[in-house]
């Protein structure tokens, strides 16, 4: 098995819907312009409430991709 060097990078999904649809929106993105996305990591949620429910997600991810050499 070949060692890689991973870089790092941060994004922000938003979504009406779910969270898991920000996030989706999130990597979906990213895929249009980097190579090799190996994995993510949440590291925050938030979203704005209306009437007392959720009205928008927005959540930050850390996403991780091979570095080619």
């Amino acid at each position: 098995m070949k060692d890689h060097v991973y870089k790092l990078i941060e994004l922000t999904g938003t979504s009406a819907a779910s969270i898991e649809d920000a996030v989706n929106k999130a990597l979906k993105r990213a895929h249009k312009t980097i190579k090799n996305l190996s994995w993510f990591q949440v590291t925050e949620t938030r979203g704005s409430i209306d009437k007392g429910k959720v009205q928008h997600w927005q959540v930050t991810i850390k996403v991780g991709f091979a570095v080619e050499d």
